[in-house]
């Protein structure tokens, strides 16, 4: 499957928020889909304020104090970002 799969106007993010754990994207066709905010190490430290300013892009998010973003090809793929560890795993 080659990237313009991805790109289509029913995978575009329609909605986006964070809680204490997780990140929440609903896609024009209907899904939420998640994943644990452990995967974005570029989050940490920041206030649930800072995580929920979030801008809808075409083919992803963006957190515009963070500066930084993630594709929902990314999300759909499990894709983690460079330095992710898992806290669960690492308490063990």
């Amino acid at each position: 499957m080659n990237s313009l799969e991805f790109e289509t106007e029913e995978l575009r993010p329609v909605k986006a928020w964070c809680d204490k754990v997780n990140l929440f994207v609903s896609l024009k066709d209907g899904r939420t889909i998640s994943a644990p905010l452990w995967w974005f190490p570029f989050l940490d430290g920041y206030s649930d304020t800072d995580l929920n300013d979030i801008e809808l892009q075409f083919e992803g998010i963006w957190w515009n104090q963070v500066d930084e973003g993630v594709s929902v090809k990314g999300l759909l793929l499990g894709w983690k970002s460079p330095g992710a560890r898992d806290p669960d795993f690492e308490a063990a």
